[in-house]
């Protein structure tokens, strides 16, 4: 197969994982402030939806892990999840945190000069074509003018091609746990231009076959800094880190 004729887009080292999953509960807007304060430049964080349509930023599809709330995000109203406390679970300091809508995301970006690797979760898989179209609406109304664009990313195939079919001008990334023999047939037939992969399941000449063939490689989730040396002198171009901060310690 043949190299890309298209370019991956610029994306810092060292990406904040879900905020700064290890400094402030994660998908929240402090974890965002937390990332930035750490002097971060990039977040990765998920979207899906909630029972009545709406995007929110959250990862599991159930709410017990990260909120004192219970039962199926899918299931469960914005008006519901909003009232929830998502950040006693993590310390008293962030007692009161609430589950952000994606506009709240967005807005917080915006104020904080942030750029964003936003990964699609969907929950049932019926709904992954909804959860495309959705983000692609809100990225195309509402994404801050003043930041770079977004790299959109899933596991989830159908809601790549909906995000891409809706918004084609924002770059995609498919996620995976390992890159098996048809990465690129896969990659290819959803427009991505970047592959991002579990860290410890990716070897030197994986690397240097994805890069040869014209894609980004970025990595997750990268918490010890001589890992991301290694992955770095592979070629990976960025890391997606609970702890930001130790990758970018002098």
């Amino acid at each position: 197969m043949t190299k890309r004729d298209n370019s991956p887009p610029a994306v810092p080292r060292v990406i904040g994982h879900r905020g700064a999953a290890g400094h402030a509960p994660e998908n929240t807007l402090a974890s965002f402030a937390a990332a930035a304060a750490l002097g971060v430049r990039w977040v990765e964080f998920d979207v899906r939806l909630t029972g009545d349509g709406a995007l929110v930023v959250f990862h599991d599809e159930t709410l017990e892990r990260t909120t004192d709330g219970n039962g199926r995000v899918a299931e469960t109203t914005l008006a519901a999840i909003r009232r929830l406390d998502a950040g006693f679970w993590f310390g008293k300091a962030f007692a009161g945190e609430r589950v952000p809508a994606f506009e709240d995301a967005l807005a917080t970006l915006e104020r904080l000069d942030l750029g964003a690797v936003i990964e699609l979760k969907a929950d049932p898989p019926e709904r992954e074509p909804e959860t495309g179209r959705a983000v692609a609406r809100a990225l195309r109304n509402s994404w801050p003018a003043t930041l770079p664009a977004p790299l959109i990313s899933s596991f989830r195939a159908a809601a790549l091609r909906a995000v891409g079919d809706g918004a084609p001008e924002f770059p995609r990334a498919l996620l995976v746990i390992k890159l098996e023999s048809d990465w690129q047939r896969q990659a290819e037939a959803l427009g991505c231009v970047a592959m991002h992969c579990r860290e410890n399941e990716l070897t030197p000449e994986l690397a240097r076959q994805v890069l040869d063939r014209g894609y980004g490689l970025r990595c997750f989730t990268v918490n010890a800094r001589k890992r991301a040396e290694t992955l770095f002198k592979w070629g990976v171009e960025g890391v997606i880190s609970d702890y930001p901060d130790r990758l970018l310690a002098k």
